[in-house]
């Protein structure tokens, strides 16, 4: 999916028209009806801008606080992306109330502000379209899917809300607003966790029941921030109008950072370990590129037995630094294959590995992983852990292909692994590998 995603999200080298259509004949199903759908929705919506009246001036405000958040949308754990400034702006508008006079700052407009729900969809449209062209420019992806998913969301609110908006709102009984906007902030932030959750499932070729929790878990909290952030915009505007916004917007701007940091680390953090992972394939203990190739389809395979992202990310870990250990060796193994060396061997470099991890004070688990990787399936006291039980699979498969796309040599090494199942291999990870070779090839797990 790698080379598939990278080309839909605005790569800016030039394709065979062949190859287009072959790009646009692998564009997942879900994807293609979010993209088709919401297309169709801002063409209808944004002929309706021409009686937008009155409400110009708060639509151009609003409009431009949504490009300003598109322009600073954030890359989250995991390859996401978010946009909580740009978010915050779209519900807020969809929810907006009164927007008190610029003359009279302390004033209360006796009717709620007369945009339609499809004036506040055109607008929050044009709003994410404007923040992303210097993203396109830059030759950065455009963000198509996830301005989609953002759109979906403040459509559902907008269209339940803004005939509504007249009757729920009483100055002298604003909690009935309130709660009305709380319980749509959490309907927005729910249709587009489902979403994302969807495209990621087919991207990455995971359990939907498992990315949407994963997703759920992610999301929270900036989810939690945005709506939130929304609802103070809604009454802060009805006090001290537009101004109101760039008051506000300091805050989610360092709240934005805040997250923008955390993924920063993160991302550090996993640099740091595939840079480790390298020493074995320098020093000449592995071949090259073995424990990347690993990694990846150790993921796979996770993803195809259910793990969830948190494990999946200790799983990668694992995977990366599973052969450290062979640096103890005084005679390295040829190509650094443990295959079928012996079992007192594949301990030792194990165990070593284990050790030099676990000097981090961070990585216990991934050090458990690595620990037991040499330990057989069956005939154990203890059962190694299902990272374990992956790797050992994975570490066999690749010794045996190293990376070739050969259909007749990955047959034949699940093959032999297959028919070591009744006591070195897990019977369900072979069959998850079986899976997952057959489905893609190697090069785009």
């Amino acid at each position: 999916m790698a080379t598939t995603a990278r080309y839909r999200d605005g790569d800016v080298g030039v394709r065979p028209a062949a190859q287009r259509w072959q790009a646009l004949q692998s564009v997942d199903t879900a994807r293609l009806l979010l993209l088709g759908g919401t297309a169709i929705l801002v063409a209808i919506c944004v002929a309706r801008l021409v009686g937008i009246g009155q409400s110009s001036q708060a639509a151009i405000a609003f409009g431009l606080f949504i490009a300003f958040g598109e322009l600073l949308r954030l890359s989250l754990p995991g390859g996401r992306e978010a946009a909580p400034i740009a978010m915050t702006a779209a519900l807020a508008l969809a929810m907006a109330l009164t927007v008190a006079p610029v003359h009279h700052p302390h004033a209360h407009p006796e009717s709620v502000l007369p945009i339609s729900a499809t004036q506040v969809v055109a607008v929050a449209a044009l709003g994410m379209a404007l923040g992303a062209l210097p993203h396109i420019a830059a030759g950065r992806p455009g963000g198509a899917t996830g301005m989609s998913a953002r759109l979906a969301a403040v459509a559902l609110v907008a269209f339940i809300f803004r005939p509504l908006a007249s009757t729920i709102w009483m100055p002298g009984r604003w909690y009935v607003a309130f709660c009305v906007m709380a319980v749509l902030a959490t309907m927005a932030w729910l249709l587009e966790t489902v979403i994302i959750a969807v495209i990621r499932a087919e991207d990455l070729r995971a359990r939907y029941s498992v990315t949407l929790a994963d997703e759920l878990r992610v999301q929270w909290r900036l989810g939690l921030a945005v709506g939130i952030s929304a609802i103070i915009t809604v009454f802060g505007a009805t006090v001290m109008g537009l101004d109101e916004l760039a008051v506000f917007a300091g805050p989610l701007f360092v709240i934005q950072l805040a997250f923008r940091r955390y993924a920063g680390i993160r991302a550090t953090y996993l640099q740091t370990v595939r840079a480790l992972a390298q020493v074995t394939e320098v020093a000449g203990y592995v071949d090259s590129g073995h424990s990347r190739r690993v990694s990846k389809i150790a993921l796979a395979v996770g993803r195809e037995l259910g793990m969830s992202e948190p494990d999946l990310l200790k799983l990668e870990y694992a995977a990366l630094m599973h052969d450290i250990g062979q640096l103890s060796l005084v005679d390295p193994i040829p190509a650094g294959a443990t295959v079928d060396v012996d079992l007192a061997k594949t301990r030792r470099i194990a165990e070593f590995g284990a050790e030099v991890i676990s000097q981090t004070g961070v990585l216990d688990e991934v050090a458990a992983i690595v620990r037991f990787q040499w330990l057989p399936y069956r005939g154990n006291a203890v059962k190694p852990p299902l990272g374990s039980r992956i790797i050992r699979v994975v570490n066999a498969f690749d010794d045996q292909v190293a990376g070739s796309p050969d259909r007749d040599r990955i047959a034949a090494a699940i093959a032999g692994i297959r028919a070591r199942t009744d006591r070195d291999y897990d019977p369900a990870v072979v069959a998850a590998l079986a899976i997952v070779t057959s489905r893609l090839p190697l090069s785009r797990l």
